[in-house]
């Protein structure tokens, strides 16, 4: 969508403004952005035209590679199309096609973060410098409000916090939150707590994929994979449609473990795309829950109760935007608390690093699923 994108365009921009935007020492160092460029394979599973209109619209450099050239900056990939995504239970899944991709498009700007959890504390040290508090370990059993507007939260310890505006950034609690606060049944759009797994496997012999891969979108596998460190590739679902999806009903009580099918799943397709790749007796990697809405683009809203507002179903797609969201989202609560109606007159938020326009609109809890979504962690 062109607010997603110019969105994340933006959000780019934090990351290379980190240290400044941030604007503290912390003791543990300061998190980095690794721009290494993507590739998103030129697949059935990819919109790749459309995109290429919005980065043309919002800025975005791209270069447009054929499959020779693809073939010469990723000698390790299998540049046959396997078209659509299969379990790997399904016969055809080991069939041999024909049919070659055509190319990929390349995004030398774009990249990941080393570091996520050092980000945090990075936010956290910034925070605490402009007066910020946090209170670790603390549960949160209440959203107290009277006369259709909010008062402040309750906690387990019967702590009770006043305040005039309360912010649900509660990540896959989101709905437990939004549900404490009564204000689900407002939302046309809902958010939920889904499993997902992503793996870790060693980088094919004679090929250091950590210095010389690219964080790659590969919808005609159903997967995406990057670079991660110890010269290990991180595999993930794209989720297509023949895949299961495990949505969880309590955050606190679900399985942690990797699975054996999904794990077989992953790393097989990847294997399809890179033939070479070394596949471990054991097990690696991550399991957790993301926050996604009913259509993968995330909630930054305000909610039918006055000072209650959401920044919510952000995981997977969202994490590099993280900076123009704060700026999103305080531009919006000072709007309503002004008196601005959001509901009828979205507002829009100008870029503070690129003077893009953002229509807050496009992230309304009120607003229909919107079919230009790519329905996945891509966002």
């Amino acid at each position: 969508t062109y607010d997603g994108v110019a969105m994340s365009f933006e959000g780019y921009h934090y990351w290379k403004d980190w240290e400044n935007y941030v604007g503290v020492e912390d003791e543990r160092g300061l998190a980095r952005y690794e721009e290494r460029g993507t590739i998103m394979l030129k697949t059935k599973g990819h919109d790749h035209e459309n995109i290429l209109r919005l980065y043309e619209e919002v800025g975005v450099e791209y270069e447009d590679w054929d499959l020779e050239t693809l073939k010469r900056k990723m000698p390790i990939f299998d540049t046959h199309a396997f078209w659509p995504p299969r379990p790997v239970e399904d016969d055809a899944f080991w069939e041999d096609p024909e049919e070659e991709l055509t190319g990929a498009i390349f995004t030398p700007q774009s990249g990941y973060v080393n570091d996520p959890q050092l980000s945090a504390h990075n936010l956290r040290r910034a925070a605490e410098a402009q007066g910020g508090r946090f209170l670790f370990n603390s549960e949160v059993v209440a959203i107290r409000r009277a006369d259709g507007r909010v008062l402040g939260v309750t906690l387990k310890d019967d702590q009770e916090i006043d305040a005039p505006v309360v912010v649900n950034v509660a990540g896959p609690h989101s709905f437990v939150v939004n549900r404490m606060a009564g204000v689900e049944a407002g939302m046309n759009i809902k958010t939920r707590a889904l499993k997902h797994e992503v793996h870790h496997v060693p980088s094919p012999p004679d090929f250091n994929f950590e210095k010389h891969g690219h964080p790659t979108s590969d919808g005609d596998i159903g997967t995406y994979f990057r670079p991660e460190a110890g010269n290990r590739i991180a595999v993930g679902t794209e989720d297509p449609e023949c895949d299961d999806r495990e949505f969880v009903e309590d955050p606190d009580s679900f399985r942690q473990e990797i699975s054996k099918k999904q794990w077989k799943t992953q790393v097989y397709r990847l294997a399809r795309r890179i033939p070479d790749l070394p596949i471990p007796n054991q097990p690696m990697g991550v399991v957790d829950l993301y926050d996604v809405t009913d259509d993968w683009i995330p909630i930054y809203d305000k909610s039918d109760l006055d000072g209650f507002y959401m920044a919510v179903g952000t995981s997977g797609n969202q994490f590099k935007n993280a900076g123009v969201a704060g700026h999103l989202m305080a531009e919006l609560i000072e709007a309503c608390e002004a008196g601005h109606d959001h509901d009828e007159e979205p507002l829009r938020v100008t870029g503070r690093y690129t003077g893009l326009t953002i229509n807050a609109g496009a992230f309304s809890r009120l607003r229909e699923i919107n079919p230009d979504s790519s329905f996945t962690v891509r966002g």
